[in-house]
């Protein structure tokens, strides 16, 4: 369980990581900041491109860094979206969408719950967990059978 320090300090730096978006054809900017089970901190922001379906999500990408750099688990996701030039202390929730949900599955720690944070502000956010999002999910536990 982290505590309430480390779910601001998480949503800062999604905020951070939003400052990194690149979204000229949406102007929706997302940033990320994924916590993981060694206690590293991993950002990332949407990338879009104009075959839209080439654009990489700022969950996705916070993930594949974090992967990338050896984390195997992570802890908890903060995650905020808004118009280019919203502001930032009153923002709609931006969950993450289905395929950065999927992909945030299969790096679920050990203890078999992730916290997802939605920040509707620098200071506040809406906290769940990946299990509530992505209820009967499938995971890397279900291809055990490819490994006998």
């Amino acid at each position: 369980m982290i505590n309430t320090e480390m779910k601001l300090r998480l949503v800062e730096e999604a905020f951070l990581a939003r400052e990194s978006s690149y979204a000229p054809y949406s102007r929706f900017k997302v940033g990320a900041a994924i916590l993981t089970t060694d206690g590293r901190i991993f950002r990332g922001a949407n990338i879009e491109n104009a075959s839209y379906g080439a654009t990489i999500c700022a969950e996705r990408t916070a993930a594949v860094k974090a992967v990338s750099e050896g984390a195997e688990a992570f802890v908890a996701i903060a995650v905020v979206g808004a118009e280019e030039n919203a502001n930032l202390e009153a923002l709609d929730l931006a969950y993450p969408c289905g395929i950065c949900r999927q992909v945030l599955r299969e790096f679920l720690p050990t203890s078999g719950e992730m916290i997802i944070l939605v920040a509707t502000s620098p200071t506040a956010f809406f906290e769940t967990t990946l299990h509530a999002l992505l209820p009967h999910s499938f995971g890397p536990e279900d291809l055990d059978y490819l490994m006998e």
